[in-house]
């Protein structure tokens, strides 16, 4: 059992009570002057960490006048494991040795008797045994600091394996914005070119309205391409301010400039929580950028309400007119939504409609929310 992870109360308790069996083993009650010195070390041992050479001190006296002498050895430890002062641990040491070794009183020295092998083999024990806590004392502090190393160098290292890889994310970044720029900044720009081209080169209005429409969608996205770029050159440094996160007053805009014959029917106030109105309003975008992808010619009708504890947001759209084109896509759209609404605590349903339109549903928990039916 590790005792540095018991309760420092417990561990005093334990040590004085340790100091009071000592004291009942080595001390005669009718001693007074000896029975106080061995009280007072014992009671001493509760100021230990807090003052641990005045506790030594305090405890001294009992090692001088009884043989009960855990109490100094306990004192003498705890000193040993606090202090780097190795000339002040020395002098402890010989001062306990003297005390332990020296009869009481010192009236009844006979220096012949010091000379005697059995008095030199006491002296080289006490010498011991005043030595013995010192060393315990210096290595717990030495394993004690060597713990504090391994620590800071573990702190070090994860901090640099932290930078590492901010490094290494912010060269991906800066090669990712010199992508979106070089490449793909650079074709949305053409296809906005030509769109505006095509509007006005063109004689048939529908043909207009469309390159129009193309033309727009094309300018919105390379101000969004804009300011992605600007975000990952950031790379870590500076904040940069995000683009203002869609709501619900922003939704006709989005059906509106759609590209395609779309309807909007809502009842919803304008405060639901930001996470749901972004949720639909995501859900509406994908929903129609899959009519126009996939449904050429379709008309869409997008209608949003409460009911039931829950907020629906449905998205059907009628059977495209006209074949639709082969468009590269990660089929990500869906499974986004769907992970989105899942974080919400909602569902989303999607499938084809009888007259060979397409529905998608979504449908979020919203019990706090009063019935606009």
């Amino acid at each position: 059992m590790n005792l540095g992870r018991l309760p420092a109360p417990l561990v005093d308790g334990a040590l004085v009570g340790a100091a009071l069996a000592d004291t009942w083993v080595y001390v005669d009650i009718g001693d007074r002057v000896a029975m106080a010195c061995a009280l007072l070390a014992a009671l001493a041992l509760t100021l230990r960490r807090r003052l641990p050479l005045t506790t030594f001190v305090l405890t001294l006296p009992t090692a001088l006048v009884t043989d009960a002498v855990f109490a100094t050895i306990a004192a003498l430890y705890t000193l040993s494991s606090l202090s780097r002062r190795r000339v002040l641990l020395a002098g402890c040491a010989l001062a306990f040795a003297a005390c332990d070794f020296l009869p009481w009183p010192w009236s009844s020295v006979r220096p012949a008797e010091l000379t005697r092998t059995p008095s030199l083999i006491q002296l080289i024990y006490t010498l011991a045994t005043a030595a013995a806590p010192v060393f315990l004392g210096q290595l717990v502090q030495a394993r004690r600091e060597l713990s504090l190393r391994l620590a800071e160098i573990s702190e070090a290292r994860e901090h640099e394996r932290l930078l590492t890889d901010q490094r290494v994310l912010a060269e991906e970044r800066a090669q990712l914005a010199r992508e979106m720029h070089d490449v793909v900044s650079h074709q949305v720009s053409l296809i906005a070119v030509q769109a505006g081209a095509l509007q006005v080169g063109s004689r048939d209005s529908e043909t207009r309205r469309a390159a129009a429409t193309i033309r727009q969608l094309s300018v919105q996205t390379l101000d969004e391409l804009r300011h992605m770029v600007s975000v990952l050159r950031a790379s870590g440094g500076r904040r940069t301010e995000l683009t203002p996160q869609p709501s619900l007053a922003d939704l006709r805009q989005l059906v509106a400039g759609s590209g395609i014959e779309a309807e909007l029917e809502t009842d919803l106030p304008d405060d639901l929580p930001p996470t749901m109105q972004r949720a639909v309003y995501r859900t509406v975008q994908e929903a129609l950028t899959n009519v126009r992808k996939h449904a050429p010619g379709a008309r869409a009708t997008v209608r949003i309400h409460h009911g039931a504890g829950a907020l629906h947001t449905i998205v059907t759209n009628t059977a495209p007119t006209r074949p639709a084109l082969a468009l590269p896509s990660a089929h990500h759209g869906l499974v986004g939504l769907r992970q989105r609404a899942e974080l919400l605590g909602g569902t989303i349903d999607s499938g084809p409609t009888a007259d060979g339109g397409y529905r998608l549903h979504l449908e979020l928990p919203a019990e706090d929310w009063p019935n606009h039916e």
